[in-house]
């Protein structure tokens, strides 16, 4: 059991962290760190024991800040990813930072907005563009959604140094078998009906919203897109839509549960243009049968007027044994679960408008 509990936040003018013990029933929450700044994600090594922060600042662009003490001092970063001068390209997000795996020291990846995968091999102090996936033939297909047009989900096999797998909204998910030099779709069963006569099914160009995997089983991957909740039992060849049981197949968040790869938790709204629960009733959903049924989970929730929204990265889980579960609203509230998401509790604070929750134990 871990000493301490963590929930880095990152919202749209800095980033917080809450602590608890390890029965999670008392949070304490420090901040704000990086002020003023749009937090789009948070990230902890495990190598190092190292807070990641991926910030945008009006003055000096996006960046990936690194803290070295749990967020009470951040290292400036000299720059940020950034493209070629040629290219005439400017980095306006950076929508997720990954650490690498314990065999990579140093590695950190990062997405940005427009769409391109950016690397580091000493620890974010300069990267590199991964110029192959933007060279991809399929990339006339991909188009900004309503937040951009950007990469994020950057998913690394635990198994396989040469495989990750990375999303694009919207231009759907693609992998890599050889480190990063080559890569192909793998978007076969996903719809994306506002391309064609629904349900319409091309090669590329699907609105990921969020995807993951679940480190026992990296065959079996799982994503929230913008036109239904989907898992593939075999590393993304192929995908099975599983909405079926939900509210509605839109949403933007996903969190995969740490122990059981057959349960994963989204968060689902009426429609691409009503980003809020149905009827103004706040529930998280439930699966633990890889999609064949849901349970609604709403004990705590707010259940009259709540409409309010998740982004794709407001939804996480721990690694405790029962998971913790959290949830943060683009209306700044924030939620926990000490038990799988049966009872929820609204933590002690109302933040700004909340961009991503991640959680993690020392």
């Amino acid at each position: 059991m871990a000493q301490r509990v963590y929930v880095a936040v990152g919202t749209k003018k800095g980033a917080f962290l809450m602590e608890s013990g390890p029965q999670r029933d008392a949070w304490e929450v420090r901040g704000p760190y990086l002020p003023g700044q749009s937090v789009m994600h948070m990230a902890f090594d495990q190598r190092t024991g190292s807070l990641l922060a991926a910030a945008a600042d009006f003055w000096f662009g996006a960046r990936v800040y690194r803290s070295e003490d749990a967020g009470l001092t951040w290292d400036e970063p000299v720059n940020g990813p950034r493209f070629n001068e040629a290219s005439g390209q400017k980095v306006e997000k950076v929508w997720q930072v990954a650490p690498g795996r314990p065999e990579e020291p140093g590695v950190i990846y990062a997405g940005v907005e427009p769409a391109s995968l950016f690397k580091s091999t000493d620890g974010g102090v300069t990267w590199s563009h991964i110029e192959s996936l933007n060279q991809h033939p399929t990339t006339s297909t991909w188009n900004p959604s309503a937040g951009g047009l950007c990469l994020h989900s950057i998913i690394l096999d635990p198994r396989d140094l040469g495989r990750m797998y990375v999303s694009i909204s919207a231009g759907g998910m693609y992998t890599t078998a050889d480190g990063g030099q080559t890569w192909e779709p793998r978007n076969k069963g996903v719809r994306a009906d506002f391309m064609g006569t629904p349900p319409f099914y091309p090669e590329t160009g699907q609105c990921v919203h969020h995807a993951g995997m679940h480190p026992s089983n990296p065959q079996r991957l799982y994503q929230q897109n913008h036109c239904g909740v989907y898992r593939s039992d075999d590393a993304g060849l192929n995908w099975t839509e599983i909405d079926a049981g939900l509210p509605s197949d839109w949403g933007l968040a996903m969190a995969v549960h740490p122990h059981d790869a057959d349960s994963i938790y989204v968060s689902q709204a009426i429609s691409q243009m009503e980003h809020w629960p149905h009827d103004g009733r706040f529930a998280i959903w439930r699966t633990r049968d890889a999609g064949s049924t849901w349970q609604r989970l709403s004990q705590g929730l707010p259940q009259t007027d709540a409409y309010l929204n998740i982004h794709r990265e407001g939804l996480t889980t721990d690694q405790e044994n029962p998971c913790g579960v959290y949830i943060g609203a683009n209306t700044g509230q924030l939620w926990t679960s000490r038990d799988e998401g049966e009872n929820w509790s609204q933590a002690p604070a109302l933040f700004p408008s909340i961009s991503s929750v991640t959680a993690f134990s020392l």
